[in-house]
């Protein structure tokens, strides 16, 4: 009787013990935070971003560490090619750029660096073309671009890049423009973006190919600047035989632009920590106005588009 009442008793107390350490166990939401070594309040990151972006990523970087006063992130400007590299590397926890991570390079991060990597599309980039202010040709049909990049353009006008082997925009030219074609020996390199816009401004014979982020905000003084100093070309529209566009906000939300392309974040970090709260903060509320006000098109906010009198 006295055996069967003790294992009784040990039947109940297991249990009891069991669900202590449980509890004992159980840690807040905050206290599990404070163990990470960085999260959305706190921390700092490393990131690689394409050169292309820098004026709206900038202001990105600015607006979330003042609404963040514990976090750093460093940005690392480069071009495309260097930052796709950095996918590689453990220290960098993010990348901006214009394509997602290949199913290859997915697999390999998860073989070499034991983490996955995480992409969105978080807005919409326009390349614009740009010449001389004294240039009398100011409106092209693709397949003149075209002519243009390859040299087989009427008149000798040579296409400037920022960079003619690394970009993003090269790579853009020659996947979704040339789609086979091989781009004129002639092309030019620029070290920077405003290097082009530099470049074309003082050679009538040139026609620079930059990032919408450059020159498309009238309200940003320096790109008022750049709007001094070159002339911005219109380009066939992608919807109305004989229509030719800017590349405006609402041209490439709409994809009237024929040079559109993505603005991708891919995130590969092991924990939910300062790159997953800027990425959210990229694609949330304040981090899509801010692409908005930068004349990009915002991925995740519609834009209300009014119909005016204007060809653009």
């Amino acid at each position: 009787m006295i055996l069967l009442r003790t294992m009784k008793l040990k039947k109940v107390i297991i249990p009891s013990f069991l669900l202590l350490s449980v509890l004992a166990s159980c840690k807040s939401y905050k206290e599990q935070e404070d163990e990470l070594p960085d999260s959305r309040n706190r921390g700092t990151i490393n990131v690689s971003a394409d050169e292309t972006f820098k004026p709206i990523i900038d202001e990105q970087v600015q607006v979330y560490e003042s609404n963040h006063p514990g976090t750093r992130i460093i940005v690392d400007y480069k071009p495309e090619a260097e930052c796709l590299r950095d996918l590689f590397v453990d220290s960098v926890r993010m990348l901006i750029v214009t394509r997602r991570a290949s199913e290859e390079e997915k697999i390999f991060l998860a073989d070499s660096l034991r983490v996955s990597a995480k992409s969105m599309v978080i807005a919409r980039d326009g390349i614009s073309v740009i010449i001389h202010p004294d240039s009398p040709d100011t409106i092209f049909t693709m397949n003149e671009i075209k002519e243009i990049l390859t040299g087989r353009f009427k008149k000798n006008l040579i296409p400037v890049f920022d960079g003619v082997k690394a970009t993003s925009t090269v790579r853009f030219i020659i996947d979704s423009i040339l789609r086979g074609d091989s781009l004129t020996s002639d092309a030019m390199a620029a070290r920077t973006s405003d290097g082009v816009v530099d470049f074309v401004s003082k050679n009538p014979g040139v026609i620079g190919f930059i990032g919408v982020g450059w020159i498309g905000n009238p309200e940003d003084s320096s790109q008022l600047s750049f709007l001094k100093k070159v002339k911005v070309a219109h380009l066939e529209s992608t919807d109305v035989k004989g229509s030719y566009v800017k590349a405006y906000q609402a041209n490439i939300y709409l994809k009237r632009y024929p040079m559109v392309r993505d603005l991708v974040y891919i995130l590969k970090e092991r924990h939910r920590g300062l790159g997953t709260g800027f990425a959210n903060f990229m694609s949330g509320e304040l981090g899509q106005i801010i692409f908005r006000r930068a004349y990009l098109a915002p991925a995740f906010k519609n834009l209300s588009i009014r119909p005016v009198k204007l060809n653009e």
